[in-house]
């Protein structure tokens, strides 16, 4: 395809939509029947990602992109000044395995985080895993990671371009060295070692030990057991009743009993478990017994004291419970309540030692509680401040607990609490170059259209005129069980020191108060989620934060959808939409990689009672010639399998087909990139490009 590029167009941030010469996108007259339905859908072209007409215009689509976003001038003061906050060393929560700890560490500014072991809290450290000496340019990210009971071996998945679909690599941690064998293409799984350190267990999807795509839909998900020096793999378990359901595998710390999980989304599971008996020398025969059979709730197993297995569950109580259960009793109203609902959400649960350790969200803050195995309290934790708890690790047979704590102006420091003695110690604590005390963050609340009170968190500058004049970004998830708490990001810090007011909007559909808000927002209640969204926007430009002109929205995958959503149904609420990675067609994202295990929280135009409901709100369908919308940078990356690229395309295309007046529409689309992945150069330059965007077209001067 040979596009022709206009020079002004490319270069200035405001020309009048006539001028824009956006290349054109490979068409086709499809139109799909949906229940009696007829839906046209032109730009399926766009799903073939491999099709050269496809790689041609999404080449082109970036060539204008790039060109435009090198126009603005404040581009590369941005992109620096971004850097130098993303500078510091930093920390992920450690693990306790074979009497060390384990943990992976940036300097500031590479790639990816390295792995790093400890004798003990007071001991150096050494690296064990580079992915900067394996992938230098970052364009194959080290995934995920896992110690051998024994400490011999390190289990570690790659993935080109931070892909979904992983290959299991082995090394050697006495000689450095990494075996010869690789277990391939793997997919949504863990690695869950066996004591004796000879093998761990596994989950692919059938038939991809042979081929497997970015693009295709994934069934029959299957457990396997691989053993180290074999060349078949056992299989262990698989759902025959249900070929979209997922199934996943945990071993207990004392190595005695093999966890088995499925579910066929993303939040509910049924539960199996198998005694192996002997850690030193597992019975990899031994049958599995159902712990919970329907799949009408979380069940999470938090460890086994003598012949009792201690669960997290939501059943029959939906801000959450831990109970205790009879190994091999798999009737659930035999369970014994341990730690009862309460007023405020379970958020992470843990059996350290003797001790049950218990997150909590109120409003959306967290706190730490302890009990016994009882259920009596034992005292609650003294944070460090008001913000965030995250990353809960303890061992069954430990005394201590390590967690993550941050808030919006508090950079994200690991913390180990001592049970024993009662005493909280930061672990590296982290230094940011960002001085907080000139700005604030406002926790409080507002009305969505049916009445429903709606946490905000608002940070600004402190005494900030409220006079509409300020870049306010707005960003909200609503989906998926997930809570969007108080966090740290240098990208928040950079856009208050542009002189920006940042909001987090905590929507119906997320966790931050239970499964009944959840529930509030899936299905054919997700308008209530595009509703809280809206409230919001109304909210910040009725309290003097923002005007439409002046404010920007932003999203990532189910966030991207929202962001979509939202701007087809009041394009005159927001001067600016970065939708990311976003799912734009409701009515076909089923038919690739994962996106069946959506269908819990969505609902599919495969069930005619759903239809209505997708069609009216998916955000593909609803763009509407002659309408002007916000100033508009899609982004997606090319190796996405999680929300495959070809819903940001269609999205894109269309938006720029149907745009009516002078405001841009940009499709950025990251080479070797995924759903959640990128190299940390690639992070800051991708953030200085959304934030020049939004600056370049939001109704504001520069500070």
């Amino acid at each position: 395809m040979k596009t022709t590029l206009c020079l002004a167009a490319l270069l200035a941030p405001a020309a009048a939509a006539q001028q824009w010469h956006y290349p054109p996108a490979p068409r086709a007259a499809v139109v799909d029947n949906y229940f009696g339905r007829q839906v046209a859908d032109p730009y399926r072209p766009l799903e073939d990602l491999d099709a050269p007409a496809t790689t041609a215009w999404v080449d082109a689509e970036n060539a204008i992109t790039f060109a435009y976003l090198g126009g603005i001038a404040r581009r590369d003061s941005i992109r620096t000044r971004l850097t130098a906050l993303w500078n510091y060393p930093r920390v992920q929560v450690p693990v306790r395995e074979a009497g060390q700890l384990w943990f992976r560490k940036n300097s500031g500014l590479q790639k990816q985080s390295v792995l790093y072991r400890a004798a003990g809290l007071g001991s150096a450290a050494v690296a064990v895993l580079d992915p900067n000496a394996l992938s230098p340019d970052g364009s194959v990210a080290v995934a995920q990671w896992s110690v051998s009971p024994d400490g011999r071996l390190l289990g570690y998945s790659t993935a080109a371009g931070g892909s979904d679909l992983q290959d299991i690599h082995f090394r050697d941690l006495a000689t450095g060295r990494d075996l010869a064998a690789v277990v391939p293409r793997v997919k949504f799984t863990g690695i869950s070692w066996t004591r004796d350190g000879k093998g761990f267990y596994y989950s692919r999807f059938r038939g991809s030990a042979e081929r497997a795509n970015l693009r295709d839909a994934n069934t029959h998900h299957q457990l396997f057991y691989h053993t180290l020096g074999d060349a078949a793999d056992r299989l262990v378990f698989e759902r025959l009743d249900d070929s979209t359901a997922g199934v996943f595998s945990g071993v207990s710390d004392d190595g005695r009993w093999l966890f088995v999980f499925s579910g066929s989304g993303t939040t509910n599971n049924r539960l199996w478990v198998a005694n192996l008996k002997d850690a030193a020398h597992p019975d990899l025969s031994a049958p599995l017994s159902p712990v919970v059979t329907a799949e009408d709730a979380v069940n999470t197993p938090l460890g086994v004291v003598g012949d009792t297995l201690y669960l997290y569950t939501n059943w029959q109580a939906p801000r959450g419970r831990i109970v205790a259960a009879t190994m091999g009793d798999s009737d659930r109203t035999h369970w014994r309540t341990v730690v009862a609902e309460g007023p405020d959400v379970m958020n992470e649960t843990a059996l350290v030692g003797d001790r049950l350790v218990v997150t909590y969200l109120v409003d959306v803050q967290s706190r730490i509680r302890l009990f016994d195995l009882a259920g009596a309290p034992r005292g609650e934790v003294a944070l460090p401040d008001v913000g965030t708890v995250a990353g809960l690790s303890g061992r069954n047979d430990g005394s201590d607990v390590f967690f993550a704590f941050s808030s919006y102006l508090r950079p994200a420091t690991v913390y180990r609490y001592d049970l024993r003695a009662g005493r909280l110690e930061p672990f590296q604590p982290a230094r940011a170059p960002f001085d907080p005390a000139p700005y604030e963050t406002r926790a409080t609340f507002y009305q969505s259209k049916d009445g429903t009170r709606i946490p905000i968190f608002v940070t600004a500058r402190r005494g900030l005129a409220r006079d509409g004049s300020h870049p306010t970004l707005l960003y909200a998830y609503g989906g998926f069980d997930i809570s969007l708490t108080p966090y740290y990001s240098p990208a928040v810090a950079a856009w208050l020191e542009l002189g920006g007011v940042y909001a987090v909007a905590n929507l119906r559909g997320g966790a931050e108060y239970g499964e009944v808000w959840h529930h509030a927002g899936m299905r054919e209640k997700k308008q209530n989620v595009f509703d809280d969204f809206i409230a919001a926007a109304e909210f910040l430009v009725r309290e003097g934060y923002a005007t439409p002109r002046t404010l920007a929205i932003q999203g990532g995958s189910n966030g991207g959808l929202l962001v979509g959503a939202v701007m087809t149904q009041r394009p005159d609420l927001f001067g600016v939409a970065l939708p990311a990675v976003g799912v734009m067609d409701m009515l076909r994202y089923q038919k690739f990689t994962g996106g069946r295990f959506w269908a819990e929280e969505y609902g599919s135009s495969e069930d005619s009672t759903a239809v209505g409901s997708l069609l009216a709100y998916s955000p593909l369908q609803n763009l509407k010639v002659g309408t002007c919308y916000p100033a508009t940078l899609v982004t997606t990356a090319d190796h996405d399998d999680r929300v495959v690229p070809g819903h940001s395309f269609k999205f894109a295309a269309t938006l720029q087909a149907d745009q009516a007046c002078d405001r841009p529409v940009m499709l950025r689309v990251e080479k070797a990139g995924s759903h959640g992945y990128r190299p940390t150069d690639r992070v800051i330059a991708e953030i200085a490009d959304e934030f020049a965007f939004a600056l370049a077209n939001l109704g504001v001067r520069a500070p």
